[in-house]
């Protein structure tokens, strides 16, 4: 039996969360089942994906994740399952699955369904709990062939220059980038780097947010490796006026 994860925008006033952990007891009544979260901004799918592919990998292998996240699947209602780095997920046809594995999945079925009221209850839940006791992926339906297409933000990658943007902003206000470790050590080839942002200018890489003085911008790499930028003990995005899709900048001294 594996394990199955949740991860929703159905919020924590109403019954919804409920009503599908109800569906899942009744098909497995020992069906172990985990919140990532329910507090999902409505239909947000930028958000879902950043916190699924921030903790899906912590899971062990062959977990299923259930997303419950603008769940309709479109006007046509479309559902799906498929396998990525040895994990399950299954959610509606919206391009969150194509943006999470970047169009290649090693495997990606379509759930044959009428449209319902409550898709991850009625389609999503059986089809998790089908992966998570052993089923085969292909027993849920046909390969799929036209799944919903969203393109990731690109880095702008130049030699004294990489050009990013905020892609979360998370409970505490800070702002999490597209920017990589990676990037920055390949492009900054172990120069030093300012990093640009609203008005403010910071110079270095901290090693975590309390490096700074309060009040002071600082810019940390998560666990995830990718460029932070926040306010030791104060709300990046309110005090620095910054959110979704703003740019960010780091610039490198020309050589030579």
């Amino acid at each position: 039996m594996g394990l199955i994860t949740f991860l929703s925008d159905f919020g924590y006033r109403d019954h919804y969360v409920a009503a599908v952990k109800a569906r899942i007891m009744r098909l497995a009544p020992t069906q172990p089942v985990l919140d990532i979260s329910h507090a999902v901004e409505p239909f947000n799918i930028a958000h879902a994906l950043h916190v699924l592919d921030s903790v899906f990998r912590d899971f062990p292998k062959g977990t299923v994740h259930l997303v419950g996240v603008n769940d309709h699947g479109g006007s046509k209602g479309s559902w799906q399952a498929a396998l990525f780095e040895d994990h399950y997920f299954v959610a509606a046809n919206n391009g969150l699955l194509t943006l999470l594995t970047d169009g290649k999945p090693e495997e990606l079925v379509q759930i044959p369904a009428a449209a319902t009221a409550s898709p991850t209850r009625d389609i999503l839940a059986p089809a998790a709990v089908h992966l998570a006791q052993g089923g085969l992926l292909a027993d849920l339906g046909p390969a799929a062939h036209d799944s919903y297409q969203l393109l990731n933000r690109q880095l702008r990658l130049q030699d004294n220059r990489i050009t990013g943007h905020v892609i979360h902003v998370d409970h505490y206000g800070n702002l999490i980038t597209n920017i990589s470790r990676t990037a920055l050590e390949v492009i900054g080839r172990g120069r030093p780097c300012t990093i640009h942002f609203a008005r403010e200018t910071v110079r270095e890489v901290a090693a975590h947010f309390q490096a700074a003085d309060p009040g002071d911008a600082v810019c940390i790499f998560n666990s995830q490796d990718r460029l932070c930028i926040g306010v030791n003990q104060g709300n990046a995005a309110e005090l620095l006026g910054l959110y979704f899709d703003s740019q960010v900048d780091i610039r490198f001294p020309v050589e030579g």
